[in-house]
């Protein structure tokens, strides 16, 4: 079944036309532009399609190609305040230098049909194109809107993106794995796991970038204590207390993000540990939080403000792609990640009793 147009908002796209008259979108972009190479008959359907849909060529991408500005969206519900902040001075500086308007709005509800609603009144704000941070690049009635819109999006941080997307991601596995890698060279071997929010598939990716690294340092992943978090402050307390409160409690705590890493700083000052001497805690992606606690958090840290310049640079080529008649084609650009060690991770006590003991007997 053919995708849905964009003529729901009383906009024919070039894509219509292309249907219309049984032709690829580039021909209909060679026609309007008096290109050669095409045969009177298509030329004469082509023409034919664009008087009975009322057809006028993409402003938003004729402007673009002239310079001149236009209006991108971003829709962002993100329980962390620390990663909207850097990702909104990113999102801010390229629309800057490309001379777009960025046209923002929240969509707080995990509810299908309010995201639905909340989408299809943004996109009264004739935005040209949609920027989708997590965790709403994930939300499939939001794509499916966009999509019945079509309105071209840029998801960023999607683990699965689709065929014909744009996306703009980090490798969360990978960075993961080093993160525990780091803990288990500094000899622990109890490491405990605060997950990211479930629906979520970079949570996910953390995770098994954990367990892959214990598993191949030959300890049984399965039963690593682990706790659920949401990526919010307050669910890591929650789960900070849960691990800090376990009998056999763990020497060092990976947490999925920054906010649940502070979260987890805090209980444990409060339980009388001294961090990292008592219990390493660290994060992941080296936000202003990470060095706004004590002892300031060792991290992974990923590049939010370059994510969002890459995701409104993806989607600003498109726009002027499809204004030439370009198909539309899979892009991904996957950006390098940095490990940022700080105060809050060292060797556990029991290995600085052993050194301190070699030391003595080598005295």
């Amino acid at each position: 079944m053919a995708k849905p147009s964009r003529r729901r908002r009383g906009v024919t796209t070039i894509e219509d036309v292309a249907r219309a008259a049984g032709v690829s979108a580039m021909t209909v972009s060679r026609v309007i532009n008096r290109g050669k190479n095409v045969r009177e008959s298509t030329r004469a359907a082509v023409l034919e399609a664009i008087e009975q849909l009322n057809y006028s060529p993409n402003t938003a991408a004729r402007s673009l190609a002239a310079g001149q500005a236009t209006h991108i969206g971003l829709l962002y519900a993100n329980p962390s305040a620390a990663y909207l902040a850097q990702f909104l001075i990113g999102a801010l500086h390229a629309a800057r230098s490309a001379g777009v308007h960025l046209v923002i709005e929240s969509c707080e509800s995990e509810d299908a049909d309010e995201q639905a609603e909340v989408t299809r009144r943004f996109a009264t704000s004739d935005v040209e194109g949609v920027v989708l941070p997590p965790p709403l690049s994930e939300s499939q009635p939001i794509m499916a809107e966009l999509d019945a819109m079509g309105i071209p999006v840029v998801t960023v941080a999607m683990g699965s993106p689709r065929e014909d997307s744009l996306n703009v991601r980090i490798d969360d596995h990978a960075a993961a794995m080093e993160m525990t890698r780091h803990l288990l060279d500094l000899g622990h071997r109890r490491i405990g796991f605060i997950k990211g929010h479930p629906n979520h598939i970079a949570s996910h990716d953390r995770y098994r970038g954990f367990c892959d690294a214990l598993t191949e340092a030959g300890i049984e992943a399965d039963k690593a204590p682990a706790e659920q978090g949401y990526f919010s402050y307050r669910s890591g307390l929650t789960a900070g207390e849960r691990l800090l409160a376990r009998a056999d409690r763990p020497t060092a705590i990976f947490a999925s993000n920054d906010d649940m890493a502070a979260a987890t700083i805090s209980v444990a000052h409060r339980m009388g540990l001294v961090v990292p001497d008592d219990v390493n805690i660290v994060g992941f992606d080296d936000t202003a939080l990470a060095t706004s606690v004590w002892p300031e958090l060792t991290t992974v840290k990923q590049p939010i403000s370059a994510m969002a310049e890459a995701a409104l640079e993806l989607l600003i080529a498109d726009l002027r792609s499809r204004g030439g008649g370009a198909p539309r084609k899979f892009t991904e650009r996957v950006l390098s990640h940095a490990m940022i060690i700080r105060e809050s991770s060292g060797p556990p006590a029991s290995a600085k009793k052993a050194k301190k003991a070699r030391a003595l007997r080598n005295a």
